[in-house]
């Protein structure tokens, strides 16, 4: 069978009823993969004292837990897009989720601050492969008119993982499993890990951009180069006190980038095969959603790690308490999440995304109200009407976000352009992780001499968690300003699902299975 047979072609062997069957399986495995990143991201949040005490880990090496995860994934998240378009989705998928898998046993079985750094940088960069091809997988097998439902339940997806973390990272810190402490937070991705790389490789199906294309492994350098200048120095600055060749090299980061796109433009000019598809950017719904991406990715990398310190070490709850506190938070998310895409974004288009910036920011404002009046007297039942807000309002943002970003990017593209959209929300991310040394460490630093009792620690904490938090205020100001930049509408609510099919059958090129495979995969359905 010929690899460059469309899919068209090979339809009429498989019966309707097991392809679309096979492709809801397949949407499962794959969310289920990004649901456990995305857990993996935030687990180690609540983990954070209790990894502290085990390991004698300093501030520096636990901001690197957490920020080197993500500076790993987002410099490899545009190769890993472009690596599924050239090798094929399905295969770079299961070779992420291996690497993922492994790269979390030597996690959990990490015997010092040193080693679980480094297991974490290699967990970073296995999921900067098997991401990406998340979103292309979904964006090529999933006909226009059906993707707002599935986009529906992926930002359901994503606000779930990204607030049940802390829970289930409380719950496996607290029971203390085998006498493991915070390791079967790690531990936990194994089980998960093999039975997606077992059914991943038999439901889903292989694709590849119709066109040959070549790695371009300059631009992979230059984009590596550039993000490493930019984010290395932001989250070991006050560590290292600011030095004079940090801000040489932040600064230069920007020349870096500006490079890279002259070097993309010319890359494109010569084989027409560059790490990213600069054109894209000329589809002002991808370029808008791009930026707020970016920048609610700083809201994310800020408030999620602050939000942690200031419960376990600002107040002295446990983890559990703390997880638990976050529980209203993350029915509030996926709850909006599910119903903004449904119901909501075909009604009122970009309205609903402003909405939630609005909205988060009132939760916000709401809960350093609270934190200031209470202070460390406060309860976690107090903090439930502030959670819920700002958790209506985050689920109003991510699902109907990644919706409009990729509503009119071309299927061949699809790779490139979930890479794109996942570097930036990392990248904003590591850069929201990084300040939180400007904004919350920053702050704890400046009032160290007077803190000699725990009392004293816990208002310091209180004091730097409200601060953060205004910063975070001021960033969704900025996301709903940017927002106005959105199309009115997704377009995909307003086209006939029928004819972008047909548009669509030729732009997908089936791959036949490999030898492995004990049975015939269908291919997609057009």
């Amino acid at each position: 069978m010929s690899t460059q047979q469309p899919a068209v072609a090979e339809t009429a062997a498989v019966p309707q009823a097991e392809s679309d069957r096979r492709r809801w399986i397949a949407l499962a495995i794959v969310m289920t993969a990004a649901f456990m990143d995305l857990v993996d991201v935030t687990i180690v949040n609540i983990a954070i004292p209790s990894i502290q005490r085990d390991l004698g880990a300093s501030f520096g090496a636990i901001q690197w837990i957490t920020a080197g995860y993500a500076l790993a994934f987002a410099a490899g998240l545009i190769t890993g897009g472009r690596l599924g378009d050239i090798y094929g989705r399905k295969r770079l998928f299961l070779i992420g989720i291996t690497g993922f898998t492994l790269a979390s046993a030597l996690c959990g079985f990490a015997a010092g601050d040193e080693m679980l750094v480094a297991s974490r940088l290699l967990q970073g960069a296995t999921a900067a492969m098997m991401v990406p091809q998340v979103l292309a997988i979904v964006h090529v097998t999933f006909p226009a008119h059906e993707r707002g439902k599935v986009f529906g339940l992926f930002g359901a997806v994503v606000g779930l993982g990204a607030v049940s973390g802390p829970l289930l990272g409380a719950l496996l810190t607290q029971w203390n499993l085998f006498g493991l402490e915070w390791r079967p937070i790690f531990l936990i991705n194994l089980p998960v890990g093999v039975a997606g790389l077992v059914l991943g490789r038999k439901f889903i199906i292989e694709s590849r951009a119709p066109k040959a294309l070549r790695l371009d492994l300059v631009g992979v350098a230059m984009v590596t180069v550039a993000l490493l200048m930019l984010i290395y120095p932001l989250t070991r600055g006050r560590e290292l006190d600011w030095p004079l060749w940090g801000h040489l090299c932040m600064a230069g980061s920007l020349f870096v980038f500006a490079a890279f796109v002259a070097y993309e433009k010319y890359k494109t000019r010569k084989d027409g095969s560059p790490l990213v598809e600069l054109s894209l950017f000329r589809v002002k719904s991808f370029a808008a959603g791009i930026a707020v991406q970016l920048t609610f990715g700083v809201v994310m990398g800020i408030f999620f790690l602050v939000w942690t310190l200031y419960m376990q070490a600002g107040l002295g709850w446990s983890p559990l308490k703390a997880g638990l506190t976050g529980v209203p938070f993350s029915i509030a998310v996926s709850a909006a999440a599910g119903l903004s895409v449904q119901l909501l974004v075909p009604r009122f288009g970009r309205k609903v995304l402003q909405a939630g910036a609005a909205t988060m920011a009132a939760g916000l404002i709401v809960y350093i109200w609270e934190a200031d009046r209470y202070g460390t007297a406060i309860h976690s039942w107090q903090m439930i009407l502030p959670l819920v807000v700002m958790g209506v309002g985050m689920g109003l943002i991510v699902a109907p976000l990644t919706d409009a970003v990729l509503s009119e990017v071309p299927r061949e593209h699809a790779g490139s352009a979930s890479g794109l959209i996942n570097t930036t929300g990392q990248m904003g991310m590591a850069l929201g992780l990084g300040l939180v040394s400007l904004v919350f460490f920053g702050s704890i630093d400046d009032s160290a001499a007077g803190l000699a009792s725990r009392a004293a620690m816990g208002a310091a904490f209180v004091e730097a968690f409200e601060h953060s938090l205004w910063w975070v205020v001021g960033v969704l100001v900025a996301i709903f300003a940017v927002m106005f930049a959105l199309p009115a509408r997704p377009k995909q609510h307003v086209e006939a699902g029928a004819a972008d099919d047909e548009a669509d059958a030729g732009q997908l090129e089936a791959v036949p299975p490999t030898k492995q495979d004990a049975e015939p995969e269908p291919v997609l359905s057009r």
